[in-house]
């Protein structure tokens, strides 16, 4: 039950949008920032792991319509490399109980304000205040759309314990661009000074993409690490 209403599992997500980027980082600071998980980061690249970020508008969901903001991690999981969901500002407080009841989803209540609707994607977040984050990003060439939905699982820590929960994906409408195409302005929030010791302000990203359509279900959580 979260405010009153009874969330079921899997919970669906019918319509978002996405604009998202990953960039490598130093793979021995990456681990610095995640060591409180007990995980490991992956590093496809030698000496260097990588840091996605993302900015998401949910429309049509079991949670509601709400604006979203995620710093992850790509990391060793127990079978597979998954997603470490670092942080997680949202702007509406029933996702933000449900995420991080349900799942251990590391949510805060932010001020996200974005544009999707020009060729440009563009989000700024804001806590208590002060500038987290402003994030532009690109669109590149239209990437075909592949036949089913992608499984990732994503990884969070909450109050000690790491849990592991399944996650499928099914984009449309997705455009990439290959080396670059996302800037990044940090501010003086936390969390920016964190990635500011990344080397993420000035850093070119491997990747840059937009998801016109995501459609997502998310499964029960594990935990995996108490």
């Amino acid at each position: 039950m979260i405010q009153g209403d009874r969330v079921t599992l899997p919970v669906r997500i019918r319509d978002a949008a996405v604009a998202s980027a990953m960039f490598p980082v130093p793979a021995a600071a990456a681990q610095a920032v995640i060591a409180y998980s007990g995980l490991e980061v992956a590093r496809p690249l030698a000496g260097r792991a990588v840091c996605s970020l993302a900015f998401v508008r949910y429309t049509d969901g079991d949670l509601g319509p709400y604006h979203e903001f995620a710093v992850t991690f790509l990391v060793r999981g127990t079978d597979r490399v998954g997603a470490f969901v670092h942080w997680l500002p949202v702007n509406q407080a029933f996702t933000l109980e449900a995420g991080r009841t349900i799942w251990g989803f590391p949510k805060e209540m932010a001020d996200i304000r974005m544009d999707l609707a020009t060729r440009t994607k563009r989000c700024l977040v804001r806590v208590d205040g002060r500038t987290a984050i402003e994030m532009h990003v690109r669109p590149g060439l239209p990437v075909p759309s592949g036949r089913g939905a992608p499984s990732v699982d994503a990884y969070t820590c909450m109050n000690g314990v790491t849990r592991r929960t399944p996650w499928t994906v099914a984009p449309s409408g997705v455009r990439m661009r290959l080396g670059g195409g996302a800037s990044l302005r940090l501010g003086d929030h936390p969390v920016a000074h964190e990635l500011r010791a990344l080397g993420l302000e000035h850093a070119r990203a491997l990747s840059a993409a937009t998801v016109d359509r995501l459609r997502m279900t998310f499964q029960e959580a594990v935990e995996i690490r108490p």
